[in-house]
């Protein structure tokens, strides 16, 4: 009997048959599982065991252990390359060896008039030159930038009196891969990733990794307080912004701008940069479960109402959620969200004076 292919195509349409849609098949597997972190305590007691529980397996997520374990024998070495007298304060340029393979390149910026031991604040940037946050501009282009999204976030900190680093992300600057360098790319994410997946690393835990080794140097090499270290960055720096402080209790004040959202509504929905991404993530938690682990530690969230790809529906619905668990840990007042009237750029008046609140009490 002769195949008739039309009556084939004919029963399959009557089977159920129909075609492939990647959104309901993705908002689907997210639907597949419950998250095991997902925040449902009612008392402190219950706060503290969740966090005790979670912020390991986050870490361990993240790569961390790992990193921790194939480098356990490091002791990173900073060194000075040159100075520039910037009129109120100095800038300085350093590297850092993170790992004996990274010379990671660092901005030190100190105030010309000091108190005794100041506050530390790091800026980590987002999906730019490094150089902008600390207000060089290379081009036109970049000085526009830099203007119009109030993006010489280094800059705005030490003029606030603060003691303040601000380190090249890795994947960009100098530590670019040289394709990306001689292509003119702006970064070189999507090799940290794969290469990183394959020994067991995720590009925000090498970063979060980064930030820890900063710490631990300025706290031995710079006279800051230590109850008193801040974190904020737009963008790529406010995913760092929000991992390295729920990784690293040492710091005191998270500030992340442009990133806070939910992941199904954000980097789970929308076009991202790969480094964003951490394989089976989702499965623990919710970004403000994530958050969460900063908590009882203030937690200053700086968003754009005209964000197009962290939508300010889904960062309310993240602050709704971790504003609970602030709520639960007995610190509802330690949560914050500002929102500024524009797109995906930082907000210097939602940041400074937030921050100025919590380092004076």
């Amino acid at each position: 009997m002769p195949w008739d292919y039309g009556l084939y195509r004919t029963n399959l349409i009557y089977l159920g048959g129909e075609m492939y849609n990647s959104e309901k098949h993705v908002t689907s597997s997210y639907q597949a599982f419950e998250r095991q972190f997902s925040f449902e305590g009612t008392s402190q007691e219950h706060f503290q065991s969740w966090q005790d529980a979670f912020r390991p397996r986050l870490r361990s997520i993240l790569g961390l252990d790992n990193l921790e374990s194939d480098l356990r024998n490091h002791i990173p070495i900073a060194t000075l390359k040159e100075t520039h007298d910037m009129g109120s304060y100095a800038r300085e340029h350093w590297e850092i060896t993170v790992e004996p393979t990274v010379p990671l390149p660092f901005y030190l910026l100190r105030p010309k008039s000091l108190p005794e031991a100041p506050p530390l604040v790091l800026t980590p940037h987002g999906h730019n030159h490094p150089h902008l946050y600390v207000g060089i501009a290379k081009t036109d282009a970049e000085a526009l930038r830099i203007t119009s999204g109030d993006r010489d976030i280094a800059v705005q900190a030490v003029q606030e009196g603060y003691v303040v680093i601000s380190p090249t992300t890795r994947a960009f600057g100098d530590t670019r891969t040289l394709t990306a360098i001689e292509a003119g790319q702006v970064s070189s994410c999507r090799d940290q990733l794969v290469h990183g997946l394959l020994a067991g690393r995720t590009p925000i835990g090498e970063r979060v990794w980064d930030i820890s080794c900063l710490i631990s140097w300025a706290l031995t090499n710079i006279d800051v307080d230590k109850n008193r270290i801040g974190i904020t960055g737009n963008s790529g720096g406010g995913t760092i912004s929000l991992f390295a402080a729920a990784c690293d209790t040492r710091i005191s004040v998270s500030m992340p701008g442009c990133y806070f959202c939910t992941f199904k509504g954000s980097i789970g929905s929308i076009n991202h940069c790969e480094c964003n991404y951490v394989p089976g993530l989702l499965r623990l938690a919710e970004m403000s479960d994530v958050a969460g682990l900063i908590a009882p530690r203030p937690f200053i969230a700086i968003a754009g109402k005209e964000d197009d790809i962290f939508p300010i529906e889904q960062v309310r619905t993240a602050f709704s959620d971790l504003k609970r668990i602030y709520s639960v840990a007995g610190v509802p007042e330690h949560c914050t969200l500002y929102v500024g009237n524009g797109g995906h750029r930082y907000y210097k008046d939602g940041a400074w004076p937030s921050l100025e609140r919590y380092f004076s009490t």
